[in-house]
């Protein structure tokens, strides 16, 4: 018997907010500038670290790569830590700006999903703080309650495209994998949620269209709204224009249209 759509999981940079090149980014640059170190991440150089998850997971990978003379600090992490901080604070300041709206569709279907009773979750890599301060910024402080669940940061020891961090989600769900959908706009953030065992929906965004979604139930450019339709990149929507919860549950559900 075919379980019941109970949950969605939403990936939240890239997915919720198209807030990589133009955000995280511009926050990051920001740091590097307020730090006195002369870095500058252009975007087809930031393209190449977001295959590298997690913020200071990115700032090691680039000083590897790119920045092998790098005089490190004896504490290295200690002081990557504190620059992912004031990385953080540059990019929530940029968000109660109102600089970063959330993607067409997502408040929507977030609104739909829980007046149908079906939960919300987040498993990402990006901070809580990060989280928190989107939904704050776009939809109200309230909104951060419509969330059973805020799987963020550094919860779990291995980021994607591990699937530990939608196994967590799920654990503190108390759902299983059959019993949820999730959204992602990665091929590592698919992966993950493969792994995990889960029914994935793909929306692009810039810096991921060409990446390789096989393995997904559907690939769109983003959610739609009514007289606003999201371009069908792979897989059958039945003719919908836009992602709703009907059209979620026949996902969901794997029967043909």
């Amino acid at each position: 018997m075919q379980a019941e759509l109970k949950a969605l999981i939403f990936d939240v940079d890239g997915t919720l907010a198209d807030n990589e090149r133009d955000g995280h980014r511009v926050a990051f640059n920001q740091a590097f500038r307020e730090a006195g170190l002369g870095w500058k991440w252009d975007v087809p150089t930031y393209d190449i670290l977001l295959e590298v998850f997690g913020g200071k997971e990115r700032i090691r990978y680039f000083i590897e790569r790119y920045e092998p003379k790098f005089d490190a600090p004896a504490d290295l992490d200690a002081w990557i830590r504190a620059l992912h901080g004031r990385k953080t604070y540059h990019y929530t300041e940029l968000l109660k700006s109102g600089a970063i709206p959330l993607r067409p569709g997502v408040e929507r279907l977030l609104r739909e999903a829980r007046k149908a009773g079906i939960r919300l979750a987040v498993a990402s890599t990006t901070t809580p703080e990060n989280v928190t301060a989107l939904f704050s910024a776009t939809i109200g402080p309230h909104s951060i309650d419509w969330f059973d669940v805020i799987a963020a940061g550094d919860i779990v020891a291995n980021k994607k495209p591990a699937p530990d961090i939608y196994l967590h989600a799920l654990e503190q769900l108390g759902l299983e994998s059959r019993e949820c959908l999730v959204f992602e706009d990665t091929e590592h953030g698919l992966a993950s949620a493969l792994d995990a065992g889960l029914t994935t929906l793909i929306t692009v965004n810039g810096a991921t269209r060409n990446q390789d979604f096989r393995g997904a139930a559907l690939v769109l450019d983003q959610l739609g709204e009514p007289g606003q339709p999201f371009e069908v990149l792979a897989g059958d929507t039945g003719g919908a224009t836009f992602v709703d919860v009907a059209l979620l549950r026949r996902i969901h559900s794997g029967q043909g249209f």
